[in-house]
């Protein structure tokens, strides 16, 4: 059986990285292994600051997210 996806390319989101709240876009939502939790990339709309390096780009669970708008 196979991962499905509960986030498609292009869906906006909302979510906390480190209790820092971001808003961007799915790159890729993927889960590498049986072993291992789904993660999704996001590319951010403005760049954060965690511990003096600056991600344009975020690695985040499902549950750290939510849709930023539902149809």
């Amino acid at each position: 059986m196979t991962y499905t996806p509960k986030y498609l390319l292009g869906d906006r989101v909302f979510g906390h990285f480190n209790k820092i709240p971001f808003i961007g876009t799915v790159a890729i939502d993927s889960k590498i292994s049986e072993f291992r939790d789904a993660e999704i990339k996001i590319f951010l709309d403005l760049p954060l600051k965690h511990q003096g390096k600056f991600h344009k780009i975020v690695s985040v669970k499902h549950k750290d997210i939510k849709p930023l708008v539902k149809f």
